[in-house]
């Protein structure tokens, strides 16, 4: 038996009685690194100083050899000095699916572009076919049609360039605000655009959160992790709704600050959306420290004018002839979202032409009561803590709490000056529906705003929108 076979059998086979092949990786690279990339690594062959190792799939062969090859061979040859070169090799029959699948997906069609599909089977242990896909694309939602006002230009024209580009720019492109005021119709703009000028050669890959969480649980279920990695590191767009959603998920976290970085390393665009700036979001430090990379884009609030231009827009578009002050009426009254807005709409005209009822502002308040009684509350400090707390994407308790946070403090602030300015109530009542505070903090944070607001711009114009949505 020569030397190499020697070494072969007893210490370089991870499949035999060997383990510090195996051990030495895992102490270098960490077990994370280690679990992801090399335990399903099988030693193919040992002979004149040169191991060859078999992948699961080539997508994993080339991440090795781009990111870790040159690390692996001094770190063996270290301790196993007639180790002078390291080959990867795919395994025929995981090679020979592969290569099927990427002939089948050269032949997708627009519908599964649009889902970004994939469909990965493991029949180890008699488990049934394991599937992996993302969301359909609204071809309702594009940028034609999106309206674009003061409180979404920045956000339209960060997602309009992120579009246009042949590179990733801004990588990622994170978008949030209130729920139902643009961010899926963006990102759905953004995927039909990328997917068209690239005549549909483009991967393109739109899901939520919750369904990245729900492939990933499958995935280890499945016992299929390698499967899950190559379908969301092998697209060339990655377009994530409700990132929120993995709060306190520690795991799927982990997972999607992998992914993040492996798609960033490769230069491929992401894109996210987020009921808060990422800063403000339940994750991790470093998970908020990626999202913070790209461009930042807010969504505002509606203001009337941005509303009264998408009920037009939205009548227009689904051939809908309606009075213009039915349309007025509309604008003025439903401020919470663009959803509930387009809903009233709907609701309005399928009464019209169904009863056959002329439209009359009366008979819409009836036909909209329940809609629309939420706005018809009496103006008081608790109405205005709700409103601001909305508008700022917090919570009521938030406004109450003890907590000194920045973003916390202002919006408190100027909550206590609008039930100052907008209420008959008491400063003592003020403070004590704030927590409890006393009438001097009141004062104070009046104070506080009624300074900023001379020269602050941006308090200003958040001021002036809250008081238009409180006084209607």
């Amino acid at each position: 038996m020569n030397l190499d076979s020697v070494l072969f059998t007893k210490e370089v086979c991870p499949d035999s009685s060997g383990p510090e092949w195996r051990s030495l990786l895992s102490e270098y690279f960490g077990q994370s690194v280690y679990r992801d990339w090399f335990a399903q690594l099988k030693t193919k062959s040992f002979r004149n100083g040169i191991l060859v190792l078999c992948a699961p799939s080539l997508f994993v062969k080339d991440w090795i050899e781009k990111h870790y090859l040159d690390l692996i061979l001094p770190l063996l040859k270290r301790k196993f000095p007639q180790c002078c070169q390291i080959s990867l090799i795919v395994e025929e029959t995981v090679f020979d699916s592969v290569e099927h699948q990427e002939q089948e997906e050269s032949f997708s069609s627009h519908q599964e572009y649009s889902q970004g599909s994939s469909s990965l089977r493991e029949s180890q242990g008699g488990l049934q076919e394991f599937s992996l896909s993302g969301y359909s694309l609204d071809p309702k939602l594009i940028f034609d049609n999106f309206i674009v006002g003061k409180p979404n230009e920045f956000a339209h024209a960060a997602a309009r360039r992120v579009a246009e580009c042949d590179e990733a720019i801004y990588n990622p492109l994170f978008l949030y605000g209130p729920v139902g005021h643009g961010k899926t119709h963006l990102m759905h703009s953004i995927a039909h655009h990328i997917l068209e000028r690239s005549q549909y050669k483009k991967r393109v890959l739109y899901l939520s959160a919750e369904k990245f969480m729900y492939d990933f649980v499958r995935s280890l279920r499945y016992k299929n992790v390698m499967a899950f990695k190559e379908h969301f590191r092998s697209v060339h767009v990655l377009i994530i709704d409700d990132v929120q959603f993995i709060s306190g998920k520690d795991s799927t976290q982990e997972e999607f600050f992998h992914t993040f970085n492996a798609l960033v390393d490769q230069k491929r665009q992401i894109i996210i959306s987020a009921d808060k700036s990422p800063t403000d979001l339940d994750l991790k430090e470093r998970m908020k420290s990626r999202l913070s990379w790209g461009l930042v884009a807010d969504i505002h609030p509606t203001t009337y004018e941005l509303r009264l231009g998408i009920l037009q827009s939205k009548a227009a578009s689904l051939g809908i002839s309606i009075d213009q002050k039915i349309l007025d009426f509309l604008a003025s009254k439903i401020s919470s979202n663009v959803r509930e807005l387009e809903g009233a709409l709907l609701r309005v005209s399928a009464h019209g032409s169904l009863v056959g009822k002329t439209l009359t502002l009366p008979l819409i308040q009836e036909i909209l009561k329940d809609v629309l009684r939420p706005y018809e509350t009496e103006l008081t400090v608790e109405f205005i803590q709700k409103k601001v707390a909305e508008f700022y994407n917090l919570k009521v308790s938030d406004l109450n709490s003890a907590k000194r946070l920045r973003n916390i403090v202002r919006p408190r602030q100027v909550a206590m000056y609008l039930s100052k300015q907008l209420t008959t109530a008491s400063l003592p009542y003020i403070g004590k529906n704030f927590g409890g505070r006393d009438h001097t903090t009141v004062i104070h944070g009046i104070s506080t705003i009624e300074n900023l607001l001379q020269k602050d711009k941006t308090l200003q114009e958040d001021v002036t929108l809250l008081r238009k949505a409180l006084e209607r």
